[in-house]
């Protein structure tokens, strides 16, 4: 019996004597071709993109191109874009050695999941019974919103996976998504415009899952990379500014033409002002001397945007949204000051970008604050129609009461956590298998491992020692 554990947990630690490692140029040429295959069997342009659009036009009596959806649509698009790539990416960069990893392996998987997330939602989505093709429809902000759950989740991870582990955990992320989403917004009928629940609740969970089924007990060995340096805090900034200009996009991006659009818009903006001011405020006071921590100004400045996330459409008023800010703000703060070394030390989770404290507790609370304002939802605030459009309660739904959704939007949050805590321990155990090549207990948090790295400038001696013509000068005087 115990050569049999031994036997199990020799298999499923970190065996670096092993010669069976999973290559990273395989795994994204077999991926690439893959997708082009697939992508030939399944994928076709919708009546809005494709060339028969004239005559598509001519038949419906749409009389100008400007109606053509693009156009409505691209300018959110390019938003959400950006906070993929640039947001996300630089937000990671604040580790002193891992900046390259941290915008790149960003670069890498959202390219990677975002082909694979338009076919998990085409297949729910989009699939026409009749012909077995995907009409790529809402393909400008599909893609994005798939990849958001695992690029918080590789918050969790930063630092300590290798490139192929970040691509099976965005690729399982994708997936869990697409049915997590499907459950969330089809059966159950929630509205989450921002994914509060289906991207920041599920994507926090899934991750800290991952980490803590991956917890290093050795981890100490690169204590000394663990943290920042002055210009990599400030590339993070970088990062911070574009997701907290952008995201009153990312809420808005896929809701209702009209006023459900303009409302979430606003909400957001005011709820991201005000959870500025609340980590100001906590992140002083936490300092003896009334300083402030760059890493709550880059990190919980963004909880209300998370948390405005499934409330974003609805009539939460104004002042509504700015006490969401207040809350989350503070709440966010408190969490990498308290949260995060009590989950490390009680819990042996090691949370590299403190997603609990961004993403996790702020997209749950925000899919509460959801079902809150949803259950007290009156037609004196809404009126009957307003009602309607902004819950959909139309066909199977048409008779479902304020009260009813709101127990229905509770479910969500659930439903969400659930999937990403149960689906994050199993792809753990897959990233336990010792084939793919993750970096020792010494090497994390260090770019070398796995990429180029140029070689560290001379440091420059001082100005008294380098001008060297004096020194001639005198020697020949």
């Amino acid at each position: 019996m115990g050569n049999c554990c031994n036997s199990v947990v020799n298999f499923f630690g970190r065996q670096k004597n092993t010669n069976v490692r999973v290559s990273l140029p395989a795994v994204c040429f077999v991926w690439q071709i893959a997708m082009i295959v697939l992508f030939g069997v399944f994928i076709r342009y919708d009546e809005e993109s494709d060339a028969h659009w004239v005559e598509f036009k001519q038949e419906n009596n749409i009389t100008s191109d400007i109606e053509n959806d693009f156009y409505f649509r691209y300018p959110s698009f390019q938003d959400v874009h950006v906070m993929i790539f640039v947001g996300f990416g630089f937000l990671m960069t604040f580790l002193k050695r891992y900046s390259f990893g941290g915008v790149g392996f960003n670069f890498l998987i959202a390219s990677f999941g975002l082909q694979w997330a338009l076919l998990m939602q085409g297949w729910f989505h989009s699939l026409d019974p009749a012909t077995g093709k995907i009409y790529i429809v809402n393909w400008r902000n599909a893609g994005d919103f798939c990849c958001a759950g695992s690029l918080i989740a590789y918050g969790a991870l930063l630092g300590k996976v290798s490139p192929v582990q970040l691509m099976v955990v965005t690729l399982f992320g994708i997936t869990l998504f697409a049915v997590e989403e499907y459950i969330i917004l089809d059966l159950l009928h929630c509205k989450d415009a921002g994914g509060s629940m289906v991207i920041h609740a599920f994507g926090g969970y899934y991750g800290l899952a991952i980490s803590w089924v991956l917890y290093r007990p050795n981890l100490h060995q690169s204590k000394r990379l663990n943290g920042s340096v002055y210009h990599s805090d400030m590339f993070a900034m970088i990062g911070t500014l574009f997701l907290w200009m952008f995201w009153p996009s990312f809420n808005s991006a896929i809701t209702d033409h009209g006023d459900g659009q303009h409302r979430a818009a606003i909400n957001t903006y005011l709820a991201l002002a005000s959870s500025v001011l609340t980590t100001v405020a906590i992140s002083s006071m936490s300092q003896k001397r009334g300083k402030l921590d760059m890493v709550h100004i880059q990190n919980a400045t963004l909880a209300g945007g998370v948390a405005m996330g499934t409330a974003a459409e609805f009539m939460i008023t104004p002042y509504g949204s700015l006490i969401v800010g207040f809350c989350t703000g503070i709440i966010s703060t408190f969490g990498y000051l308290f949260v995060t070394p009590c989950l490390e030390n009680s819990l042996k989770l090691q949370d590299t970008c403190g997603v609990h404290n961004l993403h996790a507790a702020p997209g749950m609370l925000g899919g509460f604050i959801g079902a809150i304002v949803a259950a007290a939802a009156s037609e004196s605030v809404y009126s009957k129609e307003g009602l309607i459009n902004t819950f959909d309660f139309e066909g199977e739904f048409a008779n479902r009461s304020p009260g009813t959704q709101g127990g229905f939007q509770a479910a969500g949050v659930c439903v969400a956590i659930a999937f990403g805590l149960v689906g994050g321990a199993i792809v753990g155990f897959i990233l336990r298998f010792p084939i793919w090549g993750d970096p020792a207990d010494d090497n994390c948090f260090d770019d070398e491992v796995y990429w180029e790295v140029p070689e560290e400038e001379e440091t420059i001696p001082p100005v008294l020692e380098y001008n060297n013509h004096m020194i001639h000068k005198h020697q020949d005087m």
